[in-house]
C-alpha cells in the first residue's frame, strides 16, 4: 500500500494540472489554432502515447468484439464531444467560470446514474441537485442570454461538456470493471481520434506554424502531456490504492488552482456574484456526496 501523502499529492497535481489548463489553452486558442484545430492535434498525439506507455509497461489486450459498441459510445461522450465542447467554450468564456461549472459533474453523474442504473436518489441529494444546478444556471447567464454572446455560448458550452463527461463516466464503468485502466483509455481515445480529427483538419490546414513562439508551443506540450497523459496516468495509478469516489472530490480544487492561475497570470477578476454562485455548486455537490462512503485510506 503506498503512503497516505504520496496518494493525495499525487490527486492534488492531477487537480493542478487540470486547474492551469484552462488558462494556458487559452494562450493557444483562437489566436494561433482554432480549438477543434488543437484537439485534432491533441488526441492523436495522445492516443499515440498511450499505446506506446501500454506497450511498454502493459500487456496489450485486444478487446472483445461484443464490448466494442460500448468503446465506440464511450469515445463519442468521453473524448469526440468532450473534447470539441470543452476547448470551444474554454475560447470562449473566462477560465474562472469553465473551471467553477465543471464542478457540476458529480450532480449530473448522479442523475444519469439514477435513471441508468437505478442509483437511489435520497431528499438530501434532490436538495443538492436543485441547489447546484441553480447555481450553475445563474453562473452561465451571468452575462446575459444572449445566444450572439460569445461568454454566454461559451459558459454552455462548457456544461454540455460536462453532461457530456458525465455521461461518459456512466457508460464506460462496466468496462473498467473488465479491463485494466490504460486499455480501456487507449482504445477509447483510439476510436475518439477518428471521430475529431475530421472536424479539425480543416482548422490544421489554416494553421500558419512559422508564427508559434516558444510559449506557444510550450503550452501546446503541456495540454499534450500534462493536462492529459500525465494527469490520466496520475488519477489511474491512484485508482490502485484509493475508492474512486475520493478520486472524484478532487474535482473541487480545480477551480480554486484555476482562479489563483487566471488572477495571478491573466488579470482577470473575481467578482462577489460569481464567488455566490460557486458556493451554491459546491453546497450542492457536498449535499450530494454527504451520504457516500468515506475513502478508507
Amino acid at each position: 500500500m503506498q503512503p497516505r501523502f504520496k496518494v493525495h499529492a499525487a490527486l492534488a497535481f492531477v487537480s493542478l494540472l487540470f486547474g492551469a489548463n484552462y488558462s494556458i489553452a487559452k494562450v493557444v486558442m483562437p489566436e494561433f489554432i482554432g480549438p477543434h484545430g488543437l484537439i485534432a492535434l491533441r488526441v492523436p498525439v495522445v492516443t499515440l502515447l498511450f499505446w506506446l506507455f501500454h506497450w511498454l509497461v502493459g500487456k496489450p489486450v485486444v478487446p472483445a468484439t461484443r464490448d466494442l459498441g460500448r468503446f465506440f459510445v464511450s469515445a463519442v461522450f468521453g473524448v469526440a464531444i468532450n473534447q470539441i465542447f470543452f476547448f470551444k467554450g474554454i475560447s470562449l468564456t473566462s477560465p474562472i467560470m469553465g473551471s467553477v461549472i465543471m464542478t457540476s459533474t458529480p450532480i449530473i453523474v448522479l442523475i444519469i446514474s439514477f435513471f441508468l442504473l437505478g442509483e437511489r436518489i435520497t431528499w438530501l441529494k434532490s436538495a443538492g441537485i436543485i441547489l447546484g444546478a441553480s447555481g450553475a444556471v445563474l453562473l452561465i447567464v451571468s452575462k446575459g442570454v444572449d445566444f450572439s454572446n460569445n461568454t454566454f455560448q461559451g459558459n454552455l458550452f462548457v456544461l454540455i461538456n460536462a453532461l457530456s463527461y458525465s455521461i461518459y463516466l456512466v457508460i464506460v464503468k462496466p468496462l473498467m470493471v473488465k479491463y485494466d485502466a490504460v486499455t480501456v483509455i487507449k482504445w477509447v481515445f483510439l476510436f475518439g481520434c477518428l471521430m475529431v480529427v475530421p472536424f479539425g483538419i480543416n482548422e490544421i490546414k489554416a494553421v500558419n506554424w512559422q508564427q508559434f513562439d516558444s510559449n506557444v508551443w510550450l503550452s501546446i506540450t503541456y495540454i499534450v502531456v500534462g493536462s492529459t497523459f500525465l494527469a490520466y496516468l496520475l488519477n489511474m495509478w491512484s485508482l490502485k490504492y484509493v475508492n474512486p469516489s475520493l478520486v472524484g472530490y478532487y474535482i473541487y480544487l480545480q477551480p480554486l488552482f484555476a482562479t489563483i492561475i487566471a488572477v495571478l497570470f491573466r488579470g482577470d477578476i473575481l467578482t462577489l456574484k460569481h464567488i455566490v454562485f460557486a458556493v451554491m455548486i459546491f453546497s450542492g455537490v457536498f449535499m450530494v456526496s454527504y451520504s457516500k462512503k468515506k475513502s478508507t485510506l
